[in-house]
């Protein structure tokens, strides 16, 4: 449950970072010269959102599952 929940809060943080990343980027480099706005929102939310979002998710599910190391006096019962 630790990894989902892990996996969830990074694919919402790889959206919104994606998707501003990527609006910045589309209004800055696009030739396109009539709808440049229009082109860099609905690429931002609906391409490059969504892939940061399973990036994100791989991620926090890989981030999740890492538990602290534990050293050889803590497992014998040492201080």
């Amino acid at each position: 449950m630790r990894r989902f929940g892990f996996g969830l809060l990074f694919a919402v943080i790889g959206f919104i970072m994606a998707a501003l990343v990527g609006y910045f980027l589309i209004g800055q480099f696009s030739p396109n010269q009539h709808d440049r706005e229009i082109e860099a929102a609905m690429t931002s939310i609906f391409v490059l959102g969504p892939l940061g979002a399973v990036a994100g998710f791989i991620a926090g599910v890989i981030r999740g599952g890492r538990k602290p190391a534990e050293s050889d006096a803590d497992r014998d019962g040492r201080v």
